[in-house]
């Protein structure tokens, strides 16, 4: 393609008139917001190993007490974005949440959608538009946009979480704003979910129409999918499962998309080129993950509750270092982008 003129082509009074009138030249910038034949990310390869959150995120507890934070938690922010702006990727915005015993973090509620995916501790909850879920390793608790929720902790050690919102998406909608609300009242609990295993609930023939059928899928259950994938079908490419509404086979929530893969003993997979970022946190194991980012290749060594990120059309591999299963749970910006009709796939190189 040709090359564009510059800024600096254009005479500095020329410049200086349309700015003050609120106005920019596009052909100095065409080829940064519309590159050629591929985007060019600003998101980085990025990798927060456990080991260097757990301790400053336990400190944090010492330093400022939950009344006074609301939320603690440590931002998983990628350097090519700006620390500043607390993102992962364009559309994922991760972080470490701590809740210590006899704790509670207020009801609110708030416009970005929310999940947790529960690292380490036992004891804690999140109660949901009246709904206690208990949070147990691995576990993925939703809190939908408008969900009123809140966090308690009745166990005696501490509590620690992954929350994965679309609040940078949100926040560059202008949209992003919270409600506070005082304790709930439980009206029921999440443990007896009847959505199992093709199962779901119909009254007199009628069948739920619930945006949010379940809020909290169980990683026994997670598990348990996983392992009867391997041993049914021991050929397939790649063992793996999303989560989805029981009632509709859509994604658990409507903007960001979440699965698990299991990596069998010392398996390799390669993973599509797509069009979105994806984050990946190992619930469980040790493997290798390989990200080749327009042939800038990074090899990152993870194990149980390390997370990272690629950017799109990156080639990623996954390798198991052990002779154990391991198992990664990915976050991925595929509704957003199926919705506005940006989404694609593309050959590997």
């Amino acid at each position: 393609m040709e090359e564009l003129a510059t800024l600096a082509d254009l005479p500095a009074d020329y410049v200086t008139d349309i700015n003050s009138k609120n106005l920019v030249p596009l052909w100095p910038s065409l080829r940064d917001v519309l590159p050629p034949l591929s985007p060019k990310p600003r998101t980085k390869p990025t990798l927060w190993a456990y080991k260097d959150i757990r301790g400053p995120l336990l400190k944090s507890g010492e330093l400022t007490p939950v009344e006074k934070a609301e939320r603690r938690v440590l931002v998983l922010a990628n350097p090519g974005l700006g620390l500043d702006n607390m993102s992962a990727s364009p559309v994922i915005y991760l972080g470490m949440q701590l809740l210590l015993p006899g704790e509670w973090a207020p009801s609110h509620r708030h416009t970005p959608n929310a999940v947790r995916l529960i690292v380490e501790g036992d004891g804690a909850y999140t109660t949901i538009d009246g709904i206690k879920c208990p949070m147990e390793h691995g576990d993925l608790i939703l809190t939908p946009s408008g969900t009123w929720h809140e966090h308690g902790h009745d166990g005696d050690e501490p509590v620690i979480w992954l929350d994965i919102l679309d609040l940078p998406l949100v926040y560059y909608s202008e949209a992003t704003y919270v409600e506070p609300i005082g304790r709930q009242q439980v009206e029921s609990t999440s443990i007896n979910s009847p959505y199992v295993n093709g199962i779901v609930p119909v009254k007199n023939f009628v069948r739920n129409d619930a945006a949010y059928p379940i809020l909290r899928y169980r990683w026994r259950d997670v598990k348990h999918a996983l392992h009867t994938i391997a041993e049914n079908e021991p050929d397939v490419e790649i063992v793996q499962v999303a989560y989805t509404n029981p009632e509709n086979g859509q994604p658990a929530e409507q903007i960001i998309g979440f699965s698990c893969i299991m990596l069998r003993p010392n398996e390799t997979v390669k993973l599509v080129k797509r069009s979105c970022a994806m984050a990946f946190h190992v619930i469980d194991g040790d493997m290798k993950m390989t990200i080749n980012n327009a042939n800038d290749v990074q090899d990152f060594t993870m194990t149980r509750s390390d997370t990272s990120v690629a950017p799109c059309f990156a080639e990623v591999d996954l390798t198991n270092l052990s002779d154990k299963p391991c198992y990664v749970f990915v976050a991925d910006e595929a509704p957003f982008q199926q919705k506005i009709g940006v989404y694609s796939e593309r050959e590997r190189g």
